[in-house]
């Protein structure tokens, strides 16, 4: 890999916490529509949904910490400063979401009744005293802010795949773990083809055809 690569894309931890996070993510969200639409299955869910999202937290504040250590590789220069703007305060949601949003699970379940079982016995103390309320109200916070983790999410991922495939201008790079060839534009001479055939230099192609239709 050389210089030039590393200095435009994030460092390995930064890549590996990214695309860990990205998949915990996508599970996280198919399980809580699972929960959602599979009332049978949804104790089941419940105990892999509690500590995925603590898991989730736990990456999140690390990645946190390792985005203030590390500066993150420039935009492509095809990002004007407005969306380099949107993509940045994009990206301070997602964390903040990735944040909150286990934090006010967590809360919602100590405001339940309920332990955050992480694994057997072992389990997180209670933020908030039992309060049917309480808990009413987070269950409202977290059901507002799943959907809006939901979006910002998809908003997220349409923005890379319009940057990968349409535009192709190697955005994808700074995150992948992998090369991502950026579109190389051919121009073609469209003027000079134009030309008649009158005009353009002969060629010894065109010497041979002139030559065979010249009468014997």
């Amino acid at each position: 890999m050389t210089s030039r690569t590393r200095s435009h894309r994030f460092t390995v931890l930064s890549r590996a916490l990214h695309w860990t996070m990205a998949a915990m993510v996508i599970a996280m969200l198919f399980i809580g529509v699972a929960m959602v639409v599979s009332p049978s299955a949804y104790h089941a869910l419940l105990f892999i949904h509690r500590p995925l999202g603590i898991a989730v937290l736990a990456l999140a504040l690390v990645r946190v910490v390792n985005r203030l250590l590390h500066r993150p590789p420039p935009h492509p220069p095809t990002m004007s400063r407005p969306e380099r703007a949107l993509a940045i305060g994009s990206e301070y949601l997602l964390y903040g979401l990735l944040l909150v949003q286990p934090l006010v699970g967590w809360s919602m379940t100590s405001a339940a009744g309920n332990p955050v079982v992480l694994s057997g016995s072992l389990h997180l103390p209670d933020l908030l005293p039992p309060s049917p309320a309480l808990y009413a109200a987070l269950h409202q916070v977290h059901t507002i802010l799943a959907y809006l983790l939901f979006f910002a999410f998809a908003a997220h991922l349409s923005a890379v795949l319009f940057h990968s495939l349409v535009l192709r201008d190697g955005l994808l790079d700074r995150m992948a773990f992998w090369s991502c060839a950026r579109k190389k534009p051919q121009f073609t001479n469209d003027a000079e083809d134009s030309r008649p055939m009158s005009s353009r230099p002969l060629t010894s192609t065109d010497d041979r055809d002139v030559d065979s239709q010249r009468p014997e």
